[in-house]
């Protein structure tokens, strides 16, 4: 996107308030916090593009914060964010003039796109049929994505990719998933390939596995004996290699600027997973298939 949408997010816990902020400043938002339903009025005043307010809070609830957020700016899109099972409460606030609500836990995916959207519906002027998006809007930015060089280990890959996992925020109420792949650069910062985890099952499987054998010893390869001890010690012995001995070739590119069809068509043909993105020769992030994923399914809601 063009410019950066400013982000009220409205919540009375400290904890949720910063993990959010941190999570949606990664997806290329501006997060703007208040702790309270009194705090977000007063945050009015930094303009902010899209509010997301918590239906329960003490003092001054969501409810009641929304009619105040509705007198003092209108036409400010808010998406209010209720707990499993109430459904009156969230009908409440589409009937006091929210945009939208999300049930928790959420995941960021889907709160993301759900900004964007009341975002650009607010600027359209209008309620327009919804625009499709393009691959840098739902892309992963570079800068968030797991990358290394291939002069790294691969016991260097396997750690990134398991903070990759545990990284990821899950709360009672925001969800976030890892990405399960890492992209390789060489010394000059151009990328080189990729390394996922079918990469690492690939790489500890002995070469004799796969080389011809007599048809006599079918039954012993298989054999618990045959098994026993390979997982390990192949295991150590490819944490020392370098990461460009075992990683897949670079995914195929794509313009960032690109539709979101264009992404799709080129994953089903090219069979490929992700894609990496670019922009005036760089790149700039990752789109994966369950972005667009992501897309199908907020599509077939609204």
């Amino acid at each position: 996107m063009s410019q950066k949408i400013k982000v009220l997010m409205v919540d009375d816990e400290e904890q949720f308030r910063a993990t959010t902020k941190k999570i949606l400043n990664k997806r290329g938002f501006d997060t703007v916090l208040a702790g309270s339903g009194e705090e977000a009025i007063e945050k009015l005043d930094e303009k902010p593009d899209v509010v997301i307010l918590d239906i329960k809070m003490p003092g001054m609830d969501g409810h009641q914060a929304l009619k105040e957020i509705k007198k003092h700016s209108p036409h400010l899109p808010v998406i209010m964010l209720t707990g499993h099972g109430a459904l009156p409460s969230a009908q409440e606030a589409l009937v006091g003039g929210a945009f939208d609500y999300l049930s928790k836990p959420c995941d960021i995916n889907i709160l993301a796109g759900k900004i964007t959207d009341a975002f650009r519906q607010t600027t359209a002027g209008e309620v327009p049929v919804p625009a499709e998006k393009t691959v840098a809007e739902v892309m992963i930015p570079i800068e968030y994505y797991t990358t290394l060089t291939e002069e790294n280990t691969v016991h260097d890959a396997i750690e990134k990719l398991k903070e990759s996992f545990s990284a990821k925020i899950s709360t009672s109420r925001l969800m976030e998933t890892g990405h399960r792949s890492l992209l390789v650069f060489d010394e000059n910062g151009k990328a080189k390939g990729m390394v996922a985890i079918l990469d690492l099952l690939s790489a500890i499987m002995p070469a004799y596995l796969s080389a011809p054998k007599p048809s006599m010893a079918d039954s012993m390869q298989y054999s618990t004996m045959f098994w026993s001890g390979m997982f390990n010690r192949e295991v150590r012995q490819l944490a020392v290699k370098k990461i460009k001995d075992i990683m897949s070739p670079v995914p195929f590119s794509i313009d960032a600027d690109a539709n979101l069809m264009e992404a799709a068509y080129m994953m089903v043909d090219k069979k490929e997973r992700r894609l990496v993105v670019m922009s005036k020769g760089a790149v700039v992030g990752i789109i994966r298939e369950q972005d667009l994923f992501f897309e199908i399914e907020k599509i077939l809601r609204t």
